[in-house]
């Protein structure tokens, strides 16, 4: 079947619109980075989040601000640092003297779209306070819940090659994040190309000042919503959980990914699916994530590590070995 003149039963015309005006307008400013920029709108649409992992000077904080820009909606910004406490991120009960009773002022984490700077530079008090607004969507405070407003989502970043005064991310928040992105440096042209359009900028202003809102929070909600309605086959169920079990019993490594991996793969490969104008999910959505989604919910053995052999080696031998449902 031609995939590319299927017409879909779910109109998802809007939402292709959507998406190619975010792609504009984060392409007014960022040279390349495709790969980083549709992984971060299938974040989005997928409900998830997104740990995004380089160099500096790559354009990860960048990026993640102007996703933001392009969205009406809540956003903030933590600089997570050695020093930072629980109550800088969640908020914490302040004494109102008029009242005579304990108010709970909201930190900064009750927005919509919120950025972590550098989340490795927190200690792991600060990253431990993360594990509930990520997963439930809700903070607990003195015995109250306090639920955040859709939509939620978490875009860290961190530096993987300096380590003096970092903390190692524990895996129960690794497997927390959705993707784990690895931006690479840009190729001679690019390179090329961003010098010339920083020339053309007066102040750094000038950056994200070009970016304009193009959704709101209630049309990102209803793009969200028809991708939790796109089609999953049976047989794209049982390929899914066929690579994810084979990864818990492959020699090369010494912990597999757990069944929120699984899930994962699946709400991602629904909105790639729907991003490229189909209501039912094909092989190649499966696979064309997969390494984003696994490469921090997998950890190889000392002896491969020592042989320079990555994850990402590890991902694609197991899927040569899955046979691809027709």
């Amino acid at each position: 079947m031609d995939t590319n003149t299927f017409q879909p039963r779910t109109d998802l015309s809007a939402l292709q619109t959507g998406v190619e005006a975010i792609r504009e307008q984060i392409g007014k400013v960022i040279v390349g980075q495709s790969e980083m920029v549709d992984l971060l709108i299938t974040a989005l649409l997928a409900q998830g989040h997104v740990l995004i992992e380089g160099v500096p000077g790559v354009a990860k904080t960048l990026t993640a601000k102007l996703l933001a820009q392009s969205i009406d909606a809540g956003f903030s910004r933590i600089q997570f640092t050695p020093d930072l406490m629980p109550a800088d991120v969640l908020g914490t009960s302040v004494f109102n003297p008029q009242t005579r009773e304990f108010e709970y002022k909201k930190g900064p984490v009750f927005s919509n779209l919120i950025l972590i700077d550098e989340i490795n530079r927190a200690p792991a008090k600060t990253q431990s306070a993360l594990f509930e607004v990520m997963e439930e969507r809700q903070i607990t405070n003195d015995g109250n819940t306090y639920r955040l407003e859709r939509p939620f989502m978490v875009i860290a970043t961190q530096n993987p090659i300096e380590q003096e005064g970092t903390y190692r991310l524990p895996e129960a928040q690794l497997d927390r994040f959705l993707f784990k992105i690895q931006v690479k440096y840009p190729d001679l042209q690019e390179e090329i190309s961003i010098l010339e359009a920083m020339n053309r900028l007066h102040t750094p202003a000038d950056i994200t000042s070009v970016v304009e809102k193009v959704l709101t929070s209630a049309e990102l909600i209803h793009y969200q919503h028809q991708v939790k309605q796109v089609r999953v086959d049976e047989k794209i169920l049982h390929f899914i959980a066929e690579i994810v079990h084979a990864t818990r019993q492959h020699s090369s490594l010494y912990l597999g990914a757990s069944p929120r991996a699984s899930i994962s793969v699946m709400n991602c490969a629904k909105a790639q699916a729907a991003m490229n104008n189909r209501d039912f999910v094909i092989p190649e959505d499966v696979t064309g994530i997969m390494k984003h989604v696994l490469r921090h919910r997998i950890i190889l053995t000392p002896e491969r590590e020592m042989e320079g052999i990555t994850t990402d080696d590890v991902i694609d031998q197991i899927i040569k070995t899955v046979e691809v449902p027709r």
